[in-house]
């Protein structure tokens, strides 16, 4: 019937992609957020720090004084541990971001393909719905490869102060975490609630810039005003996405500093546990420790985004 040719014309399915498109998505996605990763791993390390301070035994222990803002923890970190300390657990960052961000955009692109295509100018929540859709999904997928690399990356960032390191690596921390009494699976602590806040922050993260691009004037403008444009659109999807995940990446935090050590020395018996004590004795606000520092941090993943899409826009350009 003619009502039935139409529903399918709405809602035709997209051709499915090559390996090879697959492929380029991996590598331009990689490349780009190891680039942007690198260059905003000072303020990265900074929020980290902050974020977990609480649940830090030097910080607690008062071996170590509590950081008060995001310049005290700046100059702290310059004085106590040099220049190059701001980049401490960046090269770990770069193998775990290099495949979580390299799938997360290969995923959801693949995944898309699974979901009835709307048309964003008819049927703008339904594809609203789907973008969220395929970003949370693509992002849990990726977590569940690389999390103990995530792990890593909290912990060797997260050591401050001048005296003996926690750890002297990535190879030291996954094998002393993996020794601990939780064994391996102490390198996936903190698993469950990353998981539950991997899909508002990518669902949020792509649903937003997808949806806001279609609406750029200058999406297709490769010059100034094209990447200053997408980058106001990157910027707004990545501050929003940050904010609606925030408290749950501050109780993955805070159960990621206890992962190594005897279960009658942990301060939070589960991601539940965590979430009622911090509330209870630090109010609300502290769930946004950090969260300052995060909206600089932002940059980088805006700049994810803008140096993917005109990486694609441009090889497709040359074609």
């Amino acid at each position: 019937s003619k009502a039935t040719v139409s529903v399918l014309n709405c809602h035709h399915r997209p051709p499915q992609p090559t390996m090879s498109q697959f492929v380029t998505d991996f590598l331009i996605g990689g490349c780009s957020a190891s680039f942007a990763k690198t260059c905003t791993a000072p303020i990265e390390r900074v929020k980290l720090v902050i974020q977990t301070q609480d649940a830090n035994p030097k910080i607690v222990s008062g071996e170590v004084p509590r950081y008060t803002g995001i310049g005290n923890c700046f100059s702290r970190i310059y004085a106590e541990q040099g220049l190059g300390a701001f980049w401490r657990g960046n090269l770990t960052n770069i193998l775990r971001y290099f495949p979580t961000q390299a799938f997360n955009f290969a995923f959801k692109d693949t995944l898309k393909t699974l979901f009835p295509k709307y048309n964003p100018k008819t049927e703008f929540w339904a594809f609203f719905a789907t973008n969220m859709a395929s970003g949370g999904l693509a992002g849990a997928g990726s977590l569940c490869i690389v999390y103990p690399l995530d792990y890593a990356r909290t912990r060797l960032a997260s050591d401050v102060g001048t005296g003996k390191r926690d750890f002297n690596g990535l190879g030291d921390c996954l094998i002393k975490t993996a020794k601990g009494p939780k064994g391996v699976l102490g390198l996936y602590n903190g698993f469950g609630v990353s998981v539950v806040g991997i899909i508002p922050y990518r669902g949020t993260y792509f649903g937003i810039f997808d949806t806001l691009k279609t609406k750029n004037p200058y999406q297709k403008d490769l010059g100034v005003m094209g990447f200053a444009s997408k980058f106001a659109v990157a910027q707004t999807a990545a501050i929003a996405a940050g904010f609606a995940s925030y408290p749950f990446d501050t109780v993955r935090r805070r159960l990621q500093m206890q992962s190594e050590k005897p279960k009658e020395q942990w301060a939070y018996k589960g991601s539940m546990d965590c979430f009622t004590k911090i509330i209870k004795n630090e109010g609300m606000g502290a769930m946004f420790k950090g969260a300052g520092a995060n909206v600089l941090r932002t940059v980088g993943a805006a700049l994810v985004l803008v140096l993917y899409d005109t990486a694609q826009q441009t090889l497709a350009a040359n074609k």
